[in-house]
């Protein structure tokens, strides 16, 4: 049986999006094509080709006008639609010949409402990939209806998705997903203090870091990304350190609860509140120490103190095998079962 062509729309900003495609595409019995404005990694199964998209966040080169002052949000129905921009434009329509020329089955869209409502438009079903955070605007709740499946990759008993409940039928709750899903954690006593950043930015910089580890003479700092180094695969510091200080990105914080880290999550301004919420959620669940901004240099000391205290239970973030439950999830829209 010729197996199915799943599209994927990986979004550009940060590095999550494409993390969850590298975690769930090993699982995923299906040809994929990727679609992004991103340049193309290495490293990508072979079953995963990987088509660029033009930029549609730069001013238009004809005009010079930013797409920012073209309409963008439709008067409050989209997120970014700008008009008559040629990136907006041609991206839109390159994603539509892939859909048509591969035979598309499904989508996964993570994530656009416009990149949604396009596929289900050209009568594709768009599994679509959700966020947590305040989320009560028209775009998202349209975006979800079009969707045939919503992945939560979070637990549904833990972080609030009110969001979510008109769809809820619709909803698989795979639990955090992580690359980093059944990789053996070192054997051997944790030290020092690991700052985890991520790629979608932040104002820590490495004057924080110096300030911190000053205050705290008898720790070992050391940072990836955020002000510090960036490596493709920090599963070793990771799973080796003390204490762990994150961001509260999705895909961080299945990685911390993958490695079962003692963490200090700190999230950073995103869009809709998505680190805001799940950070407090963390904090309720009592699996990490929750701090809304990068404390002041004198309270690092009782800050760590508390972290190493925690006892946390990360396996209620449910990360084992949450990469296979969403590549299931999709391969079922693909073959047309329970798609509509």
């Amino acid at each position: 049986m010729t197996r199915p062509t799943v599209a994927w729309y990986v979004h550009h900003h940060g590095s999550g999006h494409l993390g969850r495609l590298r975690a769930v595409a090993p699982h995923l019995d299906a040809e994929v094509v990727a679609l992004s404005t991103l340049p193309e990694p290495a490293g990508l199964p072979a079953h995963v080709d990987w088509v660029r998209l033009e930029r549609d966040d730069e001013p238009d080169p004809g005009t010079g006008r930013s797409p920012a002052d073209a309409d963008p949000a439709a008067g409050g129905l989209l997120h970014w639609a700008p008009l008559l921009h040629p990136g907006h434009r041609g991206r839109l329509a390159r994603i539509a010949r892939e859909l048509d020329t591969r035979g598309a089955a499904a989508v996964v869209v993570d994530v656009s409402v416009e990149v949604t409502v396009l596929a289900r438009l050209l009568g594709v079903p768009p599994v679509l990939v959700a966020q947590p955070g305040v989320r009560d605007d028209e775009p998202h709740a349209l975006g979800l209806r079009a969707a045939a499946r919503v992945l939560a990759p979070w637990p549904a008993d833990v972080v609030p998705a009110p969001h979510l409940d008109a769809v809820r039928d619709r909803v698989v709750f795979t639990g955090g997903i992580s690359r980093f899903d059944g990789r053996e954690v070192p054997a051997g006593e944790r030290h020092g203090v690991l700052v985890l950043g991520g790629r979608g930015g932040s104002g820590v910089t490495a004057e924080h870091l110096d300030a911190a580890a000053r205050v705290t003479p008898g720790h070992r700092w050391t940072a990836l990304g955020a002000g510090g180094t960036w490596t493709d695969d920090p599963w070793h510091a990771l799973a080796s350190a003390g204490t762990v200080v994150s961001y509260a990105g999705q895909n961080s914080v299945a990685d911390l609860a993958v490695a079962g880290a003692r963490a200090v999550v700190v999230p950073q301004d995103r869009p809709f509140d998505e680190q805001a919420v799940t950070a407090r959620a963390l904090g309720r669940a009592g699996l990490a120490v929750v701090e809304p901004a990068w404390p002041e240099p004198a309270r690092w000391p009782e800050v760590l103190e508390r972290a190493e205290a925690l006892e946390p239970d990360w396996s209620v973030w449910g990360t084992s095998g949450a990469a296979a439950r969403a590549a299931e999830a999709i391969a079922d829209v693909a073959r047309g079962r329970g798609a509509w």
